[in-house]
């Protein structure tokens, strides 16, 4: 699976030239300059810096550095990126709920529109992905065996997502700490001394570039991009931070558009993330990952506090739940391709909640509730595909006949044989993953 994402995500690779050529400018400067790779300027004589941290940029002008500069060395990178993604959400998953789940949960994610773009692309957001997705999976060996270890370094992986694109490295930690304060197996004063050093650590691998270019003379420094007094804490708090939400952004070039309204940046709500221009990017699964994260936490209700694959859902699932609600919400600046911080929870539920009702098939009620995950992703796929009826407009109705007929396999999955109950998976699963795949 991982070698097939690789050749599908470098599959004319060159095809995007050099991608956003803000962040490929930094690039090229980076690999000629040591001072414009620290700060992540815009040029090589260091006048000004992108208006991100420089985490994400490093990777890539390490690779111009050793190849020269051209679209592939600039982009492998962001696919190798994708590659790790994938891996991380598997190994995760397989360690919960088995290899056929883990292997439905990489595809899930490597097939999901908004990431093989963004894994095929320079911004920022494929390294926060992947440490977003390595945060989550630290977290989850950490509520295995209480180990410090595991959660300081899931510290590391948020801190060094704050170096990729500030706060929205922050979305999932309310989450990934109220899961572990409740459900670690350790005494509760140990589990809140582990919090805490979690929280050094964090601080440390995102604070300690922070504190350079905040001591750093500015007259010797490059300007701080995007900031209106070239301090990147401003920048951070202001323009990347509480302006994202409120919509308040001092030196926006757009946007708008409050709760309920429009704007520059798309209407917000709860359904902005199924949306004509965020809906095929993202929400081919997404009314599936909810159902099936729902029906697994009453499977695992009465396991008890510290049950592992109950915190594992909870963990997965408060991820994708928080970072969507914000996503919905935010006022400011919002781009379709921020979705692709979703998809490793969204894979990762999906993938656990399959293998966890179709262990209890035979039960009526998980049966039904794997029909319904088959059946509302077959709708929400013809409806999707309908929306650019120009592009393969067979396929829609191939999606809703065969995720119908599979959802009506799986309501007699206690009775049918085994031969019909498999044949009816695999072809909810083709289903299921056929718009996306096109």
């Amino acid at each position: 699976m991982l070698l097939a994402t690789g050749l599908l995500y470098l599959y004319n690779l060159h095809a995007s030239g050099y991608a956003n050529s803000f962040y490929s400018a930094a690039v090229q400067a980076g690999s000629q300059s040591w001072k414009a790779f620290f700060f992540g300027s815009l040029d090589a004589a260091n006048a000004i810096t992108v208006d991100k941290p420089p985490a994400a940029l490093w990777p890539m002008a390490l690779s111009v550095r050793l190849f020269g500069l051209s679209s592939w060395a600039i982009l492998v990178p962001e696919v190798l990126m994708g590659v790790g993604a994938v891996a991380v959400v598997h190994a995760s998953v397989r360690r919960r709920a088995g290899h056929g789940a883990a292997l439905l949960a990489g595809a899930v994610l490597a097939l999901t529109p908004v990431a093989a773009l963004m894994f095929r692309f320079n911004n920022p957001d494929a390294l926060l992905a992947l440490l977003m997705a390595v945060a989550c999976h630290l977290v989850v060996r950490a509520l295995e065996d209480g180990r410090t270890k595991w959660l300081v370094w899931a510290g590391v992986a948020v801190g060094f997502a704050f170096l990729t694109k500030t706060l929205q490295a922050f979305l999932i930690l309310p989450a990934l700490a109220a899961v572990y304060a409740v459900c670690a197996p350790v005494r509760p004063r140990r589990r809140f001394g582990q919090l805490a050093l979690a929280a050094v650590a964090l601080v440390v691998s995102g604070g300690w570039w922070v504190a350079v270019v905040e001591l750093w003379s500015a007259s010797s420094r490059p300007y701080i991009g995007g900031s209106q007094n070239n301090s990147f804490l401003e920048l951070t708090f202001g323009y990347n931070g509480l302006g994202r939400l409120n919509g308040d952004e001092t030196g926006s070039v757009g946007g708008g558009g409050g709760p309920g309204g429009g704007g520059g940046w798309g209407e917000t709500g709860w359904d902005r993330m199924f949306n004509d221009e965020i809906g095929g990017q993202i929400s081919w699964l997404l009314p599936a990952a909810l159902i099936l994260l729902v029906a697994a936490l009453v499977v695992t209700r009465q396991a008890g506090r510290t049950d592992v694959t109950r915190a594992a859902f909870l963990v997965w699932g408060g991820s994708l739940l928080t970072t969507a609600a914000v996503f919905s919400f935010m006022a400011g600046i919002f781009h379709q391709y921020y979705t692709v911080a979703l998809a490793p929870y969204l894979a990762a539920v999906t993938g656990m909640g399959t293998a966890v009702l179709w262990g209890r098939r035979r039960e009526t009620w998980a049966a039904l509730s794997l029909a319904a995950a088959v059946t509302v992703t077959a709708v929400w796929g013809y409806v999707l595909l309908h929306r650019t009826p120009d592009h393969l407009p067979w396929l829609r109705w191939l999606v809703l006949a065969g995720g119908l007929t599979a959802a009506l396999g799986l309501v007699f999955a206690g009775r049918a044989g085994r031969r019909v109950v498999l044949a009816a998976a695999a072809l909810g699963v083709a289903a299921s993953l056929a718009g996306p795949t096109a």
